[in-house]
């Protein structure tokens, strides 16, 4: 393993036993809202502050973007053309609820290129790791996308809208059609997971709208070190801009990038 990518899975495990620790007493847990829909809780902050000291005690050069604490310049002053994407628990919805489906997601860009990336699931203990050029794994297990090549064959994972609601009637247009047209879709409200888990081919496809950079960073870069494609909603690489994803195997990729454009409204960017 990539020795940079050896820190990011410290830091995710370092993130992972305040999240653990934190899931026996949920009861005890304080919750606020960003925003509708939208929660944070003390869990999320202790959790992102062990990742940022393990990051920051090996590479202090390093800038970082992540979810509670923003953009942050590298320790040591200046800038970097190293950049850490941090989501310390993805599914912060699903934890306060003790729904067992989330993760902590941690990746690195170099000139806004991805580079590494570890989503690490603590309820499964599921590590996903890649490291671009060297491939994608679960668990030192090296994943590939699922061989499916046909939309009607293919399970698809989706993330409902749940605080910008603009675009809902376009989504739900989408879902319909997707709906008759793929063997299943499933929500289960983790985003990096989703991608995940279609890296490791357990869905062949994935679409949702309004993430952020955080919740895809990692995730993209497994899916494409696995076989996979992902764009945005243009077939763009901008995904992490625009917030907005597909994915899938290259096949089924094939087949619901052009649904889901049909649907796209006007006022949508890519």
């Amino acid at each position: 393993m990539h020795p940079i990518l050896n820190i990011a899975v410290k830091a995710a495990r370092r993130a992972a036993t305040v999240i653990n620790r934190a899931s026996t007493q949920l009861d005890l847990l304080s919750v606020q809202s960003k925003s509708p829909n939208d929660f944070v809780t003390e869990v999320d902050r202790a959790a992102e502050e062990a990742i940022i000291e393990v990051l920051r005690e090996a590479y202090p050069g390093h800038g970082i973007l992540a979810e509670e604490s923003g953009e942050l310049a590298p320790a040591n002053g200046g800038e970097s053309e190293f950049v850490w994407i941090i989501d310390p628990l993805d599914g912060t919805t699903n934890f306060i609820h003790g729904f067992p489906q989330y993760a902590v997601s941690i990746a690195l860009t170099k000139n806004g290129v991805l580079e590494h990336g570890v989503v690490y699931d603590p309820n499964r203990n599921e590590l996903f790791t890649a490291t671009r050029g060297s491939g994608a794994f679960l668990n030192d297990r090296r994943i590939r996308v699922s061989r499916r090549n046909r939309l009607n064959e293919a399970l698809l994972g989706t993330g409902f809208p749940y605080r910008q609601f603009d675009h809902v009637d376009a989504y739900l247009a989408m879902f319909r059609e997707l709906t008759q047209k793929s063997a299943g879709i499933r929500r289960p409200g983790s985003a990096a997971l989703d991608l995940a888990y279609v890296a490791c081919g357990r869905i062949d496809g994935f679409w949702e709208l309004g993430l952020s950079p955080w919740d895809m960073a990692a995730g993209a870069l497994l899916i494409s070190e696995a076989g996979g494609l992902i764009s945005d909603l243009a077939g763009e690489a901008n995904y992490l801009t625009s917030g907005n994803v597909v994915a899938g195997t290259p096949k089924v990729f094939g087949q619901l990038l052009p649904i889901i454009q049909s649907y796209r409204p006007a006022s949508l960017q890519a």
